[in-house]
């Protein structure tokens, strides 16, 4: 197995730890763990995809990572804005 296989075979395997945690109720998607797993995936299946020459694998994981790295920012958004609020209502 060469070095690109393995980042490609890390990122399904986070895929679906990931997948499979959300399903037993371990993480939930409205924290970072697990989109934070879905863009370490996403970001590993491109890096695989382009190594092979992939372009429709490539294509999907680069759309998986980037709303994994939205929905990140999106939750940091959300706490900086609950904790201003807090803070005011202090």
């Amino acid at each position: 197995m060469n070095d690109i296989s393995f980042i490609g075979w890390l990122g399904a395997i986070t895929f679906v730890v990931a997948y499979f945690l959300l399903s037993a109720g371990v993480m939930t998607a409205k924290r970072i763990p697990y989109h934070f797993l879905n863009a370490v995936g996403g970001i590993c299946l491109v890096i695989n995809s382009i190594s092979i020459d992939d372009p429709p694998n490539f294509f999907v994981n680069l759309i998986w990572a980037v709303i994994a790295i939205y929905a990140i920012l999106r939750i940091l958004k959300l706490n900086r804005k609950n904790l201003v609020t807090d803070t005011e209502n202090g």
